[in-house]
């Protein structure tokens, strides 16, 4: 079974959009692109054994058209000889051809592909920008590693892993590490479903009750 590890880079209100250049994806007037650039630290801890790892990478469309379009034309960079390398698998519904060498297309729905290739023989997979399939792999349970690199910086708006249609879900943290620049890097693993509890040790007071009372008849 490949081992699925989800690389998010993020602000920290949750927008990964277009962290790479102004250019890189300005869709829904998003104006930003580029912030993560001036905090990129040259130790990013986990991550960059990560980036320099073996794998295959997983991506949605959108991503690849970026990546294809940059990488290819950047093979003095340790990482672009890699991407051009390895395994790109993608999930689209569109009928362009994938002209970047070694990429496939993952057809049918997100889970349901990912949860196939999951289960083939070949490197474990790793997810590099591609928004649209967290939602879905999450809720599913189907990634088994997020490395989580939030960076000091409020974006407002933009594309975000989550969009309200993923299941709930507790992680357990296995690693963290905080960059010189403030990027805190979390390192997560699945923990199954989300427990709760209370902080209350008494019964509700009566301002409490008429609190609830108001809460059932929608008036608080």
């Amino acid at each position: 079974m490949r081992k699925l590890t989800g690389a998010i880079v993020q602000s920290l209100d949750c927008v990964m959009q277009a962290p790479g250049g102004p250019e890189e994806d300005p869709t829904s007037e998003f104006r930003l692109g580029g912030w993560s650039q001036p905090l990129f630290a040259q130790d990013m801890g986990p991550f960059e054994k990560l980036i320099m790892g073996e794998y295959d990478l997983l991506l949605g469309k959108r991503t690849y058209d970026i990546f294809a379009a940059y990488w290819p034309y950047n093979q003095d960079n340790p990482v672009g000889e890699k991407f051009q390398r390895i395994n790109k698998y993608v999930l689209t519904h569109s009928n362009e051809p994938l002209e970047w060498e070694n990429s496939s297309k993952l057809l049918g729905e997100t889970a349901d592909a990912v949860a196939e290739l999951k289960r083939s023989e070949g490197r474990d997979l790793l997810i590099q920008g591609s928004s649209t399939l967290y939602p879905p792999l999450l809720s599913k349970r189907l990634i088994d590693q997020l490395i989580v690199m939030t960076f000091p910086v409020v974006l407002g708006s933009g594309k975000s892993i989550f969009d309200g249609s993923e299941k709930p879900g507790a992680l357990k943290l296995v690693g963290h590490f905080v960059a010189d620049t403030g990027v805190i890097i979390a390192t997560y693993e699945p923990a199954g479903d989300v427990r709760t509890g209370t902080f209350a040790t008494k019964e509700p007071s009566e301002a409490e009750q008429v609190r609830q009372a108001k809460m059932k008849e929608g008036a608080w």
